[in-house]
């Protein structure tokens, strides 16, 4: 059997009227909040390209030896911080520097030998130069007085042949005859003993260019030891070098993020030592949709949430919109052998400049970019 309900008490009906107000007013106020965030979310969609797929990057320097040794020193280690030109390791140099005195040791030999050949280069020339210029000069006299003694022969000669014919007319006297032909006579022994002269003053100058010659021996034997020098002296330049490269430096500032090796290791040329980069060259590397690479230009501004600190907003802008896609760079490219195929939408690198702020950013961190296009 049924009870009958009783009606509300006269009380209670304007309480219900007041829920039911308040209840259609928050449903108003949801229905509205939602329009509001809906209308808010389409036009971010209609102003911005986001993607997820992105992350902070930045150029890791890889450090390594260029020579072969021992590492005796290294002064580094995970989170240090270098300075450009800091000393990141010392390899074991004892044996290089060896090498390095034993030919300077050669160097200054070699100095030596040059000097003393240059002494006797200077010591020929004084003793043989002014040899060859005595004989020159007797050379000289010796020809001057053999054209003298050819001159006078001459003469005489055509006075004997005039006093010949004389004779015979009975012109001149037996006595001035005899005396012409002695004279003539006496002219050719002089020319003798000039042209012997002569010869003997050319024997003493071919003497005296012979010794002259020792310099050119000298010289030849000086430019030689000229040319060992600079050799020697290249070969000690780049032994400084190969003991330079024992003394590994940083060749720029940064963090050092994970190092390899310990003292005491024997490390070869090429290996590396550690990878470090630095904390104010960082960027964002996006990976945006095909669909939407053709709203983007270089400039937009950027905002960009990194997933380290939702709380903060870092500002940003498109520096370089690549010009493949990211699938063109895989090593192992698919291929569609069985027929079969299913499209997929591609993604273009975009790289977009950030500020480092407090070196919060580090390489490798995931982050969230919202492009403005309008």
């Amino acid at each position: 059997m049924n009870t009958p309900s009783m009606p509300p008490a006269g009380n209670d009906l304007p309480i219900r009227r007041l829920d039911i107000t308040r209840r259609n007013t928050l449903m108003l106020a949801l229905g509205v909040g939602a329009c509001v965030a809906f209308a808010w979310w389409v036009y971010q969609r209609w102003t911005h390209v986001f993607t997820e797929d992105a992350r902070v990057a930045t150029h890791m320097i890889e450090v390594s030896t260029r020579s072969a040794g021992q590492v005796s020193t290294f002064a580094v280690g995970q989170g240090s911080r270098l300075e450009a030109g800091a000393l990141i390791a010392q390899i074991d140099d004892r044996a290089a520097r060896f090498t390095l005195e034993e030919l300077e040791a050669t160097q200054q030999t070699l100095a030596s030998q040059r000097e003393r050949i240059a002494a006797q280069i200077d010591m020929v020339d004084r003793e043989t130069g002014g040899k060859l210029r005595a004989a020159r000069s007797q050379y000289d006299a010796a020809i001057a007085s053999r054209g003298s003694a050819q001159s006078d022969l001459e003469f005489k000669k055509g006075e004997w042949d005039r006093a010949e014919s004389l004779v015979k007319r009975q012109i001149i006297s037996r006595q001035q005859w005899e005396n012409a032909r002695n004279a003539w006579q006496q002219s050719e022994q002089m020319l003798q003993r000039a042209t012997a002269e002569a010869e003997s003053a050319r024997a003493m100058v071919a003497e005296a260019e012979a010794s002259q010659s020792q310099i050119q021996v000298l010289s030849s034997e000086l430019r030689g030891l000229e040319h060992e020098g600079e050799r020697i002296s290249a070969s000690v330049e780049r032994q400084k070098v190969a003991i330079g490269e024992l003394h590994v430096t940083a060749t720029a500032g940064g963090v050092v993020d994970q190092s390899f090796v310990h003292v005491g290791e024997y490390v070869v040329p090429g290996q590396r030592l550690l990878l470090m980069h630095d904390p104010a060259d960082i960027w964002v590397d996006a990976n945006i949709k095909e669909t939407e690479i053709r709203h983007l230009k270089i400039g937009d501004p950027v905002a960009i949430r990194v997933d380290a600190y939702p709380d903060r907003e870092f500002a940003g802008e498109v520096r370089l919109i690549g010009n493949a896609a990211t699938s063109q760079f895989s090593l192992l490219p698919s291929s569609n052998a069985s027929g079969n195929f299913t499209k997929v939408t591609q993604r273009l690198p975009v790289r977009i400049s950030i500020t480092q702020s407090e070196e919060l950013l580090r390489p490798g961190m995931m982050v969230e970019v919202a492009i403005e296009i309008r």
